[in-house]
């Protein structure tokens, strides 16, 4: 048997089912209650009846034989009914057409006769002097209808309550299942390979589409790095053809080559390419190991002031003999949670290629401040900067401008600091021209 209670309509059904209960449970309680209630206000009102009586008749039981006749004689007691016998059970007084009991006391359910029918009434026994046993009785008529009329109303109550329930969980089950089945419905086509499909929203900004939202986050990530191993493929394909090319010419010389100093020269050539290439595929494999977010189990507060300042003041004497200026404005106690190699790592980068691609003259400048809750940091220059077409593509993996294909280097190192970037949930942007630069805020 399937089990019911964990699907939506069998998790509302048993939350209806137990406020049915415990609505059941309190009708019980107010029932029980209300009745003893009623026959704790009845057995006052006997008591009372039956000591008024026997203050009347203070010269013994002829006295209260003449207060009953005179009660039933002006019907000015209605519901309560008399009866006085001596030790014999003789009646001496009252109408009540019952068998007064021999022990004083209450009773709580008393057989009597009314008009030829059998009623029951709730009766209080009173021994008077002389072996005389004064009965005094109320007909338990207006206990019964208004108990009938409880239970009737708490039987429809606590149907409604219980139609409602199941309405309700069926209505939740639908609704639900409606929902899910669209979540369903694009799982669905992702899974037959239809990547675009996104969960559709209702715009209600319920819970369902909240779970919509992050799902479709969750796809866009996803995609992206679906669509970035794709690129990457394309990129490693492209660029490293003719390293290898080279790789493959460098080896088929030596083999050809008798002179043993030629050969070795282009063993040691060949050398240097594999060198090379396995320099691309570790920057391809740390950038794959950022952009994987393990480095964020190891993040602790770092003074990125600090940080700042060590690589800046590093930086600082090949910037002087490349003939470049270095300018530093730096707010001092920025602190943020991060991997304190990896911003070295960023930093390195960024500079790096401010003192590659720029000529003699240029002036860099690292600005680091608060940007409201966020941190901005800036690294520009007044060089020549990129042409505005390129410079979207600069954080791809292998992109190089054309004038930059001539100095050293594999068009990684931009790819690496938005892998950073990315890895301590900021966002990098390349500066507007004149000059070349890098936003970054985090």
């Amino acid at each position: 048997m399937k089990r019911w209670w964990r699907g939506t309509f069998g998790l509302v059904a048993a939350v209806a089912l137990g406020f049915a209960l415990a609505t059941l449970v309190i009708g019980v309680v107010a029932f029980e209650s209300t009745h003893e209630a009623l026959e704790l206000q009845l057995d006052h009102r006997i008591a009372i009846e039956t000591q008024a009586l026997i203050d009347e008749g203070q010269d013994g039981y002829e006295g209260v034989a003449a207060a009953i006749r005179r009660r039933e004689a002006a019907s000015s007691t209605a519901s309560l009914g008399y009866r006085l016998v001596d030790a014999s059970n003789t009646p001496m007084a009252g109408t009540l057409d019952a068998m007064v009991p021999s022990k004083p006391g209450y009773v709580e359910l008393l057989p009597y006769k009314a008009h030829g029918d059998e009623r029951i009434a709730q009766s209080l026994t009173t021994l008077l002097p002389g072996g005389y046993r004064l009965l005094v009785a109320a007909d338990r008529a207006a206990i019964d209808e208004m108990d009938n009329r409880f239970i009737l109303l708490f039987l429809g109550a606590f149907g409604a309550m219980l139609l409602l329930g199941i309405g309700a969980a069926w209505l939740v089950a639908v609704v639900t299942r409606r929902r899910l089945a669209r979540i369903d419905h694009t799982a669905a086509a992702i899974i037959a390979g239809d990547l675009s499909r996104r969960v559709p929203l209702t715009g209600t900004g319920d819970e369902f589409d909240g779970v919509a939202t992050t799902l479709n986050l969750m796809l866009d990530r996803i995609a992206g790095l679906m669509e970035n191993l794709r690129q990457i493929s394309s990129d490693v394909a492209h660029d490293l053809r003719t390293p290898l090319t080279r790789l493959q010419n460098r080896l088929d010389e030596a083999l050809r080559e008798r002179d043993e100093t030629l050969q070795r020269d282009a063993i040691e050539a060949a050398a240097a390419e594999a060198g090379e290439l396995l320099e691309v595929f570790a920057a391809l494999l740390r950038i794959a190991e950022v952009e994987g977010m393990a480095a964020r189990a190891h993040f602790q507060t770092v003074n990125l002031s600090a940080v700042v300042a060590d690589v800046a003041e590093a930086f600082q004497p090949s910037m002087e003999s490349s003939g470049h200026l270095l300018v530093t404005r730096v707010a001092s106690g920025v602190t943020m949670p991060g991997d304190r190699r990896l911003l070295q790592q960023m930093l390195t980068n960024l500079l790096d290629n401010a003192v590659q691609h720029t000529p003699q003259g240029t002036t860099v400048c690292i600005d680091l401040d608060h940007a409201g809750d966020r941190i901005r940091l800036s690294i520009t220059d007044d060089g020549p900067g990129v042409g505005e077409a390129e410079a979207p593509e600069l954080f791809n993996r292998f992109m190089r401008v054309d004038r930059s294909r001539s100095t050293p280097g594999h068009g990684l190192g931009l790819a690496m600091v938005a892998a950073i970037v990315a890895a301590h949930s900021g966002k990098a942007a390349i500066a507007s021209r004149p000059g070349f630069g890098v936003h970054i805020t985090v």
